[in-house]
C-alpha cells in the first residue's frame, strides 16, 4: 500500500479547495456544499465549514444518496441489494451555486448519477465539482473544477480515502 496524502496533506488540500472555491464565487453568490455519500459527505461539511469562513456567511451542507441513480443498480454482476440511504438537502438547490463533493473521481460514473440525481430536485444556478483525488480512467465526459491532488493510478489498482469521522484516521492510499 502506498500513502498518496497523510492527515496534514488532506487538510492542507481541502484548505486549497476551500481557496479556490471562494475565489471564484462573487461576493454574496448564494452558494451550497452537497456531497456524495459516503466520503463525500464528509468531505463536503469540512469544506462547507471553511467555506462559510471565507465567504462570511453560512454556506448550508447536504448530503446525496446516488444509490438509485447508479447505472450499475441491475447488474448481472452486483453483490446482492444495494443500501439506499436518504438524500438530505435541507436548502432549496434552485438558483443556488451547488457545489458538488465527492472523494475520488475515476470513471465519471458516480458524478453523473448525482447530477441526475441533482437535477430531479430543483434547478440550481450552477453546479461546479469538487473532488478530493482525481485519477485517470474516465468514461464519461466528466471533469473536476476543483482537485486536491491529480494522480496516475494504474487500472488494477484501487484508490482509498479514509477520514477520521468514518474511518478513525486520515489517509489516502492506493491498493
Amino acid at each position: 500500500m502506498k500513502v498518496l496524502l497523510d492527515r496534514n496533506q488532506i487538510e492542507n488540500a481541502i484548505r486549497t479547495l476551500a481557496d479556490r472555491i471562494a475565489a471564484d464565487l462573487s461576493s454574496g453568490a448564494s452558494v451550497g456544499v452537497i456531497g456524495i455519500r459516503s466520503r463525500g459527505e464528509v468531505i463536503s461539511q469540512r469544506l462547507a465549514r471553511l467555506l462559510s469562513e471565507r465567504l462570511g456567511q453560512q454556506v448550508p451542507c447536504g448530503t446525496l444518496d446516488i444509490t438509485l441513480y447508479r447505472d450499475d443498480l441491475n447488474c448481472p454482476r452486483s453483490n446482492g441489494q444495494p443500501q439506499v440511504r436518504t438524500t438530505d438537502i435541507p436548502f432549496n438547490v434552485d438558483d443556488r451555486i451547488l457545489v458538488l463533493v465527492d472523494d475520488v473521481l475515476f470513471t465519471g460514473r458516480s458524478v453523473r448519477a448525482a447530477l441526475d440525481a441533482l437535477i430531479d430536485l430543483g434547478r440550481p444556478k450552477a453546479i461546479r465539482l469538487a473532488v478530493l483525488v482525481d485519477r485517470q480512467g474516465r468514461e464519461f465526459p466528466i471533469q473536476a473544477d476543483y482537485v486536491g491532488l491529480k494522480t496516475s493510478v494504474a487500472p488494477d489498482q484501487r484508490v482509498y480515502v479514509r477520514l477520521a469521522e468514518s474511518d478513525g484516521t486520515d489517509e489516502v492510499v492506493v491498493d
